[in-house]
């Protein structure tokens, strides 16, 4: 289901015959997991002590940052409502209630995806294990052309977490190793993301700060770039993925799932006509090849690597 916030902006210009984020966006949830319900009656309060961003302009948190989330019992399958609450950014907590995306990417780990009519510009990516306590929270925001310089539109920072209060009753303890953090492990991967019969794209993680994709089947077929990016691992085989494109106002974040082939995830971006539009997207998920690069030795006396 897509989300459209109609907040104009002013119409975007595009390279000839490149493709509007409208112009892919449509059926690309077709393999995406279903939704969940299992969090809804439940409460949790998210703490982060540390804010991550490559971002020229990042959201600027005040720290220690919490996030309260209410999940509230409802009878419609296709979505569940959330009170949420923010504590730790400068000026007055921000707080609403609004639709959210859940899916259970593994076992007690949730994708649970924010947008709503009180910050139409921006989303709330959470990711969390209710078991463990990690989590990871992604937050995408739409810039004017004018803060975004020559960087992409689409910014987006990161904070690690932990559920303070994850288990009804009982705190859990943070283990510093579970936190989720910055990796190369993807670096030199290339995978193929199959969104839907019409949509297959293939991607190649070319380094800490990179990756490079081109449409192998949909409209966009033909198509191609290298645009920012950032990776996290969550746990063993599970990762987290965003990218930012130059061309076209868009950002999107993914939960990679390499155990169960699975990818699912969002993007925030502007449309042709300048509406924001916050669409789910997912995938089947396969590794095409591994690029490993040398480490000092007989056959390679120098050591090189990306970034």
């Amino acid at each position: 289901m897509t989300q459209e916030l109609h907040i104009k902006a002013p119409a975007l210009e595009r390279p000839a015959d490149w493709k509007n984020y409208d112009d892919f966006a449509t059926g690309i949830a077709t393999n995406r997991l279903p939704q969940s319900t299992e969090l809804r009656g439940r409460s949790f309060v998210l703490s982060a002590s540390r804010e991550e961003s490559h971002e020229p302009h990042p959201y600027k948190y005040t720290l220690p940052f919490s996030l309260h989330l209410n999940f509230k019992d409802a009878s419609d399958a296709s979505h569940t409502r959330v009170d949420w609450q923010e504590s730790g950014r400068f000026g007055a907590g921000a707080n609403g209630e609004d639709a959210c995306d859940i899916v259970e990417v593994a076992p007690h780990t949730y994708f649970i995806d924010l947008a709503g009519s009180t910050r139409p510009d921006m989303a709330l990516t959470v990711i969390m294990n209710t078991q463990t306590g990690q989590a990871l929270l992604i937050r995408c925001r739409i810039m004017t052309r004018q803060s975004a310089g020559a960087m992409p539109r689409v910014a987006q920072d990161f904070l690690p977490a932990w559920i303070s209060n994850g288990k009804a009753d009982d705190a859990i303890e943070m283990n510093s190793d579970l936190t989720p953090h910055e990796t190369r492990e993807l670096i030199g991967l290339r995978t193929w993301q199959t969104y839907s019969p019409e949509h297959t794209y293939e991607h190649t993680y070319l380094s800490s700060a990179r990756y490079a994709w081109q449409c192998l089947v949909g409209v966009q077929r033909g198509q191609g770039d290298v645009d920012l990016a950032s990776y996290y691992k969550f746990a063993p085989n599970q990762y987290i993925f965003t990218f930012r494109e130059f061309l076209i106002p868009v950002a999107s974040v993914f939960f990679f799932n390499f155990d169960t082939g699975r990818s699912t995830g969002k993007f925030l971006g502007l449309t042709g006509d300048g509406v924001v539009s916050n669409s789910r997207a997912g995938a089947f998920m396969q590794k095409a090849s591994q690029t490993f690069y040398p480490v000092a030795g007989h056959n390679h006396p120098h050591a090189f690597a990306p970034i």
